[in-house]
C-alpha cells in the first residue's frame, strides 16, 4: 500500500516495531502517541530509517480521544493502524471507566475522524481476551465472545465500531486479535507488560520471578516480528468489508515451560514465587489462526525457542548498558 500511514500508539512496544518495518519498506509514517506507556526512545531510529529508505516520518504528541489531534493525525493518510489502548487487564479492573474511554472511546474517535478524512483502510489491534475462557480450543473467530474484564469488553466494543463502519461502506476494516505478544522493547516494569518480559527482567537481574496461579495455565505466545508482518499484510488485504482474524502461533505453552526455557538461556535455575491467580486471567489459550492464513497469507514464522533467544539477547544487552 502506498501513501501516508498513521500508527496510533506508535511509540509503544508493538507500534514502534511496526513503524520500523513500514519505514524500512519505504512508506511515509506518522505516529500519534501520548506517551502514557509508549517511549520516545523506541522511535529514536525512525528519522534515520526514513532518510535511508526514501520516506518521511512525523511524530504528533497527543491523545487518541482528542478530536483536534486525531483530525490532524489522519489528514492525508491512506491507512490507519490503530494500536493505542489501555493494554492491561489488571489496570482495567482498577479503572474500568478510563480503560473504556481510551480503548473503546479512542477507537470511536479514530474511526470517525478517518471516515471524515476519507481514509479507506483501518486496521485495529484487538485481543484474544475477547474470547475469555473458550469452551473449545484452539479458539476460532466464530467462537462466541465472553470477555472477562473491562479491557476485553472495550476491545470487543472497538471491533464492533470498526465493523459498523465497514458494513456501512465507509471504509475497509481489519480487526486483528493478538494473542500473547512478546519480544524486544516490551517494558517489564510496566503494569501493561507481558509475562515473558517480566520473567526475563527478573532473570537478568538474578531476582526471583512471580508466578500467578499454579503456573500450568497456558498462553499462545507470538513473536512481535510475526505480529508486525500480520499488520503490514492487513494494510493490503482484504479489499472490502471487514475481516476479524486471530494472530497467534497455534501452540499453547505453560508458564512453567517458559521458565524452563529461560533457565536454559540463563544457564541456571530461576527462583519462583507463587501467588494467587489474578482476577480476569484466562486459564488456557490457543489460537486457530487458519483464517489469517487464508485472508492475509500469514502464518507465525518464529519458533518460541528462536523468539525467546532474540528477546533474551535484547534484555541482556540492556542490562549491561
Amino acid at each position: 500500500m502506498g501513501g501516508l500511514i498513521l500508527v496510533t500508539g506508535g511509540a509503544g512496544f508493538i507500534g514502534s516495531h511496526l513503524v520500523d518495518a513500514l519505514l524500512t519498506a519505504g512508506h511515509d509514517v506518522r505516529v500519534l502517541d501520548d506517551f502514557s506507556t509508549g517511549k520516545k526512545e523506541n522511535l529514536r531510529g525512525a528519522e534515520a530509517l526514513a532518510a535511508a529508505h526514501g520516506g518521511h516520518f512525523q511524530l504528533i504528541a497527543g491523545d487518541v480521544r482528542s478530536e483536534v489531534k486525531m483530525r490532524d493525525a489522519v489528514d492525508g493518510c491512506a491507512a490507519v493502524c490503530h494500536l493505542a489502548a489501555v493494554a492491561s487487564v489488571t489496570q482495567s479492573l482498577a479503572d474500568p471507566v478510563g480503560t473504556g474511554s481510551v480503548t473503546h472511546g479512542g477507537t470511536v474517535n479514530a474511526v470517525r475522524m478517518a471516515i471524515d478524512a476519507d481514509v479507506p483502510r483501518f486496521v485495529l489491534a484487538s485481543s484474544c481476551a475477547v474470547y475469555g475462557d473458550a469452551a473449545r480450543l484452539p479458539v476460532a473467530e466464530a467462537s462466541a465472545p465472553h470477555p472477562l474484564s473491562p479491557y476485553a469488553e472495550a476491545k470487543l466494543a472497538a471491533e464492533e465500531t470498526c465493523a459498523a463502519a465497514a458494513d456501512a461502506g465507509q471504509l475497509t476494516a481489519v480487526c486483528l486479535r493478538f494473542f500473547n505478544v512478546y519480544g524486544p522493547r516490551q517494558d517489564p516494569g510496566s503494569e501493561y507488560s507481558g509475562v515473558i518480559s517480566r520473567f526475563m527482567a527478573a532473570a537478568s537481574a538474578g531476582a526471583p520471578v512471580t508466578v500467578y496461579g499454579d503456573g500450568r495455565q497456558t498462553r499462545d505466545f507470538v513473536y512481535v516480528g510475526d505480529v508486525v508482518e500480520a499488520l503490514v499484510r492487513a494494510l493490503q488485504r482484504p479489499h472490502s468489508g471487514v475481516a476479524t482474524l486471530n494472530v497467534g502461533s497455534g501452540t499453547p505453552t505453560s508458564m512453567l515451560d517458559v521458565l524452563g526455557r529461560l533457565e536454559e538461556l540463563a544457564g541456571g535455575p530461576i527462583e519462583r514465587r507463587f501467588e494467587e491467580a489474578r482476577s480476569g486471567d484466562i486459564r488456557e489459550s490457543r489460537a486457530d489462526a487458519r483464517r489469517a492464513e487464508w485472508v492475509l497469507g500469514w502464518v507465525a514464522g518464529e519458533t518460541l525457542a528462536g523468539g525467546l533467544k532474540k528477546t533474551w539477547a535484547w534484555y541482556q544487552e540492556r542490562s549491561h548498558d
